[in-house]
């Protein structure tokens, strides 16, 4: 796994305040090699199609294809090299979408690009709130290979009591 430079914007933990709808937030790229697609399938998600290049081809992929799990894992790790730095980190609070359109491939380079879709204080934990977040994942051929909408739980800021 090698990830090139982002081109993104650095700064310190975001709070719920910091985030508006139509913000967007950006990853560097990571190359996918096959040795870590074989090694993720046979711990976790170990079929033959993430396994063995001669029955991938007869496969519906038509060749090697790495776990939907496998590019989740690498969103992951993409989303966190990105300028969203949510305060407490990345909290998921569920999705309410996850499509894998495309495979992935061993030598594709993937990339993350985040939308924030809404945000909004949460009315029962007046400290707290959530930001509905598009996350796509592309590859080198700005191809999608994963899209999901997931709600994260991020912090509000403390207010002064004076």
């Amino acid at each position: 796994m090698q990830l090139r430079e982002a081109g993104t914007v650095s700064g310190s933990e975001r709070y719920l305040e910091d985030f508006a709808e139509g913000q967007t937030f950006r990853s560097g790229r990571l190359r996918i090699d096959k040795e870590r697609v074989l090694a993720f399938a046979a711990e976790f998600d170990p079929q033959p199609f993430h396994l063995d290049e001669a029955t991938a081809r007869d496969s519906i992929f038509g060749g090697l294809a790495a776990s939907g799990w496998h590019t989740a894992a690498v969103t992951m790790r993409l989303m966190i090299e990105t300028g969203l730095k949510p305060a407490g980190g990345f909290v998921g609070a569920g999705l309410d979408e996850c499509r894998w359109p495309r495979p992935v491939r061993p030598g594709d380079e993937l990339r993350v690009e985040c939308e924030v879709l809404e945000v909004r204080p949460s009315k029962s934990r007046p400290e707290q709130g959530l930001v509905k977040l598009r996350t796509t994942t592309l590859n080198q051929d700005d191809e999608s290979v994963l899209v999901h909408v997931v709600n994260m739980i991020v912090p509000r800021r403390k207010q002064d009591s004076c």
